[in-house]
């Protein structure tokens, strides 16, 4: 077996707890039967980069890291990473931010990865490297002679063409995925957009799952990501859940639970989530004392300005529906600012009657997939799902919104609420059967069943014109 490389901004190391998240769990657990390395930033800044490697092994996962200058971490992580494609390729192009800095960071920090992962790669080494940060990695790692099978993952939207043209320099950033044998999307829309930039940007052509610009043919596919489905099931009856589970319902005092849980990030919808959410309170009296919605939304990239409004706005809309609608017994919205740890999370979605997963674009969202999983069989909440999240391709038994409509919102939870219990139980066994089969490993085999199927002529990316998926 052909050992496995996985490059990534960031690195996962095992840990005793258990809070791995499911992409870090199947990468290591390809890592450990491939005698693989997991290589990427530490998370540490050093005032002057060295390039030193630092080393560990972590129950049997090997892992390589570097420190990076705090101008690498400004301009490639906040900067290009954060303000540039992260809000481009999530659509609000409004919020993106070009700076020649920004670019000239990422490209830098770039190299650096390519020179510290090129010592570390053996001729039959296969290379899968992770998401937005690390687009043009294979092409840095093709110039320092690497011919070794290479692929690429994307764990957001690719977006339309009219708003990637927007990007500077796009079709120097795009024509760099073209060093990879294998490049994947979570769905077929992301994919879609992707043949649709090359052939209108590039004059490229599409043949099947077969992309080719030039001489170039690689192999572009949609393969999308799951968890752990077993796994999160088992978690939501282990004690440590139930114990949590009946903390949350003893809180509740027979009130029904809508949950959410997202990072704080403009993208998850949030505030338009609550206003959904005080909508459905001014649409539906009756329910004023009967329904709390939980929302979990730990704080992220402090650093950016935009993320420091969007929890400012949050607080202050919290505060607003709240102060219009409690009452000395009844608070309508808790808002809580941190993470809980993957069994605890399990029994809080298994108390709620309602899971309010509203993106206004995601690239998949495990969430939605989450809470199915941790449902009790014999009476599942109904999960309420954006049209927009990638996970509606898979789950469309779930009642799918447009999460921009405070409307459609409201009338999705009084719905949800009014549900019997035969059509809950028949949605989440369809959604159940889907978060099952297409897990975790299916997911990875997905992809690495094509990339190891590729065959390499002249350190030239090729494919063979047979494979299978996975």
């Amino acid at each position: 077996m052909s050992r496995l490389i996985v490059i990534s901004n960031r690195v996962s190391r095992p840990n005793k707890a258990g809070n791995q998240g499911g992409l870090a769990v199947a990468l290591s657990q390809a890592l450990r039967e491939s005698r693989g390395i997991w290589v990427g930033w530490s998370g540490e800044v050093t005032d002057n980069f060295t390039g030193h490697i630092g080393f560990n092994e972590d129950d049997g996962v090997k892992t390589a890291t570097i420190d990076l200058e705090e101008q690498d971490v400004d301009e490639y992580y906040n900067g290009y990473a954060n303000k540039t494609l992260w809000p481009l390729f999530h659509f609000r192009i409004d919020l993106a931010e070009y700076a020649r800095d920004f670019e000239g960071g990422y490209n830098r920090v770039n190299e650096r990865f390519a020179d510290t992962a090129s010592p570390l790669i053996e001729p039959e080494d296969v290379i899968w490297v992770h998401d937005y940060h690390m687009i043009p990695l294979g092409q840095m790692l093709r110039d320092r002679g690497h011919r070794n099978r290479m692929g690429f993952f994307l764990h957001i939207p690719w977006p339309p063409t009219r708003l990637l043209v927007s990007l500077p320099h796009h079709s120097k950033l795009v024509n760099t995925l073209f060093a990879y044998d294998v490049v994947g999307f979570h769905t077929e829309e992301w994919l879609e957009s992707f043949r649709h930039y090359v052939e209108r940007e590039m004059g490229g052509t599409v043949d099947g799952d077969f992309v080719t610009v030039g001489d170039r043919t690689i192999q572009a596919v949609a393969c999308p990501i799951g968890i752990n489905a077993q796994e999160f099931a088992d978690a939501a009856g282990s004690d440590i859940a139930k114990d949590m589970h009946e903390k949350v319902r003893r809180s509740l005092q027979d009130r029904s639970m809508i949950v959410g849980v997202d990072r704080l990030d403009y993208s998850k919808g949030l505030e338009e989530r609550f206003n959904g959410y005080a909508r459905f309170l001014k649409d539906h009296p009756e329910h004023h004392r009967k329904v709390v919605l939980t929302q979990i939304a730990p704080p992220s990239r402090g650093e950016v300005e935009s993320y420091q409004q969007i929890r400012a706005t949050l607080d202050s809309l919290a505060g607003r529906i709240n102060g219009e609608y409690s009452d000395v017994d009844w608070t309508p919205i808790r808002y809580v600012n941190q993470g809980y740890p993957r069994d605890r999370l399990a029994g809080i979605y298994r108390a709620a009657k309602i899971g309010l997963v509203t993106p206004l674009r995601d690239g998949m969202n495990l969430v939605a997939k989450e809470y199915v999983a941790a449902q009790d069989p014999d009476d599942p909440g109904v999960l309420i799902l954006s049209r927009f999240a990638g996970a509606a391709m898979q789950l469309k038994d779930a009642l799918l919104i447009n999460p921009y409509s405070p409307e459609e919102m409201s009338d999705a939870i009084s719905r949800a609420l009014a549900m019997p219990l035969d059509e809950r139980k028949r949605r989440w066994q369809a959604m159940m059967d889907s978060v099952e089969k297409q897990d975790i490993s299916w997911w990875r085999q997905c992809f690495t069943g094509r990339l190891m199927a590729v065959r390499q002529e002249n350190g030239t990316p090729a494919v063979e014109a047979e494979v299978t998926n996975g």
